[in-house]
């Protein structure tokens, strides 16, 4: 059989890339690890699943199903492709909210080959329904299904090669008990570290080859937030500053203006993250203030805020969460340059 032909365009490390995939889309996905090896900070996380692919392989079966959780961009699904690539199947992709129908679950199902990795983003937006479906698909890998209605109706049940589903989630209170106890391996990932992040953003530069001095680097990883994502995000923005404004040469200096210019200070926080704290100090003098009122003083999104925000903010500690709601911290008075007299009191220095 004749192989079609291999997309002309390729990624920097010669992976193909798709023509249809949107610019930034195309470049994460090229930067995107292959190995276990090739992996960047989660080091605990890493061993364990060094140990749970190492004895699959050992035994000659399926990797066990797993569940990532943790804040938006650390890397869940290139994870989930890392494991089809040491595992060396294949990885099909999905995500909740696009599962609508048993029906369409059940059909993804039956196209899975012996060992094959199902990725489900956001896995904690299954409905009901295909949750049910999902259940004795995991633990006994089968597929019920119901023929025909009313008295006539029965149930026939249909095998399924072994597979694994690697399910990621920002919220995994919201992941039902049933279905979270189906995962045989849960692991949290967690903000990187400075170093970590220098690593992330030196491998990247180097393989979108821009020229980009140490100091450079450590600007921006300092201002990534610990987020991958948000990294390589700088990175495009900071190269193009870099070539229009600058030599083509990211320096500390090149950075910081670039940084400045799209409103990222010091310590990473960006326009929305600085409004959340504001309302707060200002508003409702310093909290508490529930969430939704904080979204609709700001005209954001109270899941944008939940998700994206207040994780990073908690991290930092300048915002803490109270039965009565969200407080403002002295920590967040001083960097936004509010003096902090006590509970309930603030002034702008």
């Amino acid at each position: 059989m004749t192989k079609s032909p291999r997309p002309s365009t390729s990624s920097a490390s010669g992976k193909p890339l798709d023509p249809e995939a949107k610019p930034d889309d195309r470049v994460d996905n090229a930067l995107r690890p292959e190995k276990l090896n090739d992996l960047i900070g989660q080091d605990q996380v890493k061993e364990n699943l060094s140990i749970l692919i190492a004895a699959a392989r050992k035994r000659g079966e399926a990797l066990d199903h797993v569940l990532f959780y943790g804040p938006p961009g650390l890397g869940k699904t290139t994870l989930a492709h890392v494991l089809a690539n040491e595992m060396e199947v294949n990885v099909k992709v999905t995500a909740g909210p696009v599962i609508e129908r048993a029906g369409d679950l059940a059909a993804i199902l039956t196209n899975l080959r012996a060992g094959d990795v199902l990725f489900i983003d956001e896995v904690h937006r299954l409905g009901r329904a295909v949750e049910e479906v999902l259940y004795p698909a995991m633990e006994d890998f089968a597929l019920d299904i119901v023929i025909g209605k009313g008295p006539s109706a029965r149930s026939i049940r249909l095998k399924l090669p072994r597979f694994t589903i690697v399910g990621a989630t920002t919220r995994l209170a919201l992941v039902t008990a049933p279905l979270r106890a189906r995962f045989g391996a849960v692991y949290r990932l967690d903000y990187y570290d400075l170093p970590a992040m220098q690593s992330i953003v030196s491998r990247a530069a180097r393989m979108l080859k821009v020229e980009a001095e140490t100091d450079g680097i450590t600007e921006m990883a300092r201002r990534a937030r610990g987020t991958p994502r948000v990294a390589l995000r700088l990175l495009r923005r900071v190269r193009d500053f870099a070539q229009v404004r600058a030599n083509g040469v990211i320096t500390k200096t090149v950075a910081k203006e670039a940084l400045d210019l799209l409103q990222v200070d010091p310590l990473g926080l960006d326009d929305v993250d600085r409004r959340v704290l504001k309302t707060i100090i200002e508003k409702y003098n310093g909290g508490p203030v529930g969430l939704n009122t904080i979204a609709a003083s700001i005209s954001e999104e109270q899941d944008t805020i939940m998700d994206v925000v207040e994780p990073y903010l908690l991290q930092l500690g300048f915002l803490d969460r109270t039965p009565q709601g969200r407080v403002a911290t002295k920590s967040a008075y001083e960097h936004l340059g509010y003096t902090y007299t006590g509970e309930g009191q603030q002034r702008l220095l």
